[in-house]
């Protein structure tokens, strides 16, 4: 029964690093390419590709071998590091959670002429 338990716990471990995988590569795959350059990080496709295969690796092999390991440091490194730099440049927003002001006309805030 302890086994089992244990088991089941490992079974869990291993969907959140996936899940952590998965978020890192669609955060960085909805992310414009010149926001990566303005940034100075690695490219767009650089990242996509690691964080890829952070996800295959987390999926095949066991939590206790070293590659899952190394995808997860690869995930926390993006999301930490990059993902702020990419919001902060501003060019990287994918739409999500931006809404505009109801002031907000086509062309940037309307003041109504105050």
């Amino acid at each position: 029964m302890l086994m089992m338990g244990f088991a089941g716990l490992l079974g869990i471990l291993k969907i959140l690093l996936m899940g952590l995988a998965a978020f890192g590569l669609f955060d960085a795959a909805f992310r414009r390419e010149d926001a990566f350059r303005a940034a100075d990080k690695q490219n767009k496709v650089f990242w996509l590709i690691i964080l890829a295969l952070a996800l295959l690796v987390s999926y095949l092999f066991s939590i206790f071998s070293f590659l899952p390991i190394i995808g997860v440091i690869a995930s926390i490194v993006y999301i930490v590091d990059v993902r702020p730099a990419l919001r902060q440049v501003g060019g990287g927003s994918s739409g999500w959670g931006r809404r505009g002001s109801s002031s907000d006309g086509p062309y940037g805030p309307y003041n109504g002429g105050r």
